[in-house]
């Protein structure tokens, strides 16, 4: 990864972010890019298999012990919510239908929403394209991490807690930083969730419940495909705010992995990711970038110079300068 940084607080920079700037370079020099834009055709089967997985999981795991359905949720059900969860961001950018029908893409997103037990899709819609609008933005980006969480966290024994927790920092973080109304899709989510959960329970018992809302957690806390949350944009190396990572694991997760990507044509889809990457490799493949998820977990906690600070801020003012030019 090269050189790191050593800090106890932000970084923080008065420029704009690479990604707009790289975009109109690589959009001027390969205009064929433009082909590559648009939805995947798939996601929309992907989710309905991994949804029928999880309905056919709930039955079987009625029955278990409490701790097999931990370890079940853990290894099994948490995989296929965490890439749930990813396809919830693909469908966020609506790249399941496209932008002809986005009211189909929130419903998908709700559908997909059903195994993970607690509703998530549309406030994550709603953040979530904040971040690539304002990122780095001190106020509008709710993917940095608070000034008490870059205090609080910054030893390895409370780096760790802080991972395992990670599921609550990143879904409670919003309503703290910024706080918005409730949208009309937002109760629509969340009645149907909990209806379904409701259903769950009643047909089936409580230990489907928990495997499901175990799973979520479990998954996006302390374990391999978490590793994603901390690779994209905490500061590795000086001056590089996104990083990509080109491991196996992407082939679960819609190639999240490409972030550099992505954040550069967030209106292309995760599999046609890696077709941008082979059009215009003089931008990437000398930008540093992680091969395991797992090792960047364990460098989050281990190194003293990688924390929850260990981000690029922007102040507010100077973005929407930025974007009026």
């Amino acid at each position: 990864m090269g050189a790191k940084v050593s800090r106890t607080d932000f970084e923080w920079v008065y420029t704009q972010e690479p990604h707009a700037t790289r975009r109109k370079e690589i959009m001027a020099k390969y205009p064929q890019v433009k082909k590559l834009y648009g939805p995947d055709e798939k996601t929309k089967y992907i989710v309905l298999a991994m949804v029928l997985v999880q309905l056919v999981a709930m039955f079987f795991v009625k029955d278990m012990s409490w701790m097999n359905i931990l370890i079940l949720a853990y290894c099994f059900g948490g995989v296929i919510n965490h890439s749930m969860s990813l396809a919830i961001h693909e469908i966020s950018h609506n790249l399941a239908f496209g932008t002809k029908y986005i009211f189909a893409n929130r419903l998908l997103g709700m559908f997909g929403n059903l195994p993970l037990g607690v509703p998530v899709s549309i406030t994550f819609k709603k953040y979530h394209l904040e971040h690539h609008r304002y990122q780095g933005d001190e106020e509008k980006d709710v993917d940095i991490p608070t000034r008490l969480e870059a205090k609080l966290f910054t030893r390895t024994s409370t780096k760790l807690l802080w991972v395992i927790l990670q599921p609550l920092f990143y879904s409670l973080r919003p309503f703290f930083m910024r706080p918005k109304p409730l949208e009309n899709l937002e109760l629509m989510n969340i009645i149907v969730q909990f209806s379904f959960d409701i259903l769950v329970y009643y047909f089936l018992g409580i230990k489907p419940v928990v495997y499901m809302i175990a799973g979520t957690l479990l998954a996006t806390g302390l374990h391999p495909m978490a590793g994603h949350f901390i690779s994209e944009h905490y500061m590795f190396k000086k001056g590089y705010e996104t990083y990509s990572y080109y491991g196996c694991l992407n082939a679960i997760t819609f190639n999240v992995g490409y972030h550099n990507e992505h954040h550069d044509f967030p209106f292309i889809a995760g599999s046609k990711l890696p077709e941008l990457r082979k059009i215009a490799p003089e931008y990437y493949d000398n930008l540093p970038c992680h091969t395991s998820w797992v090792r960047v977990i364990w460098d989050f906690i281990f190194d003293p110079d990688i924390g929850p600070y260990a981000r690029i801020k922007r102040p507010a003012a100077k973005i929407d300068q930025e974007k009026k030019k």
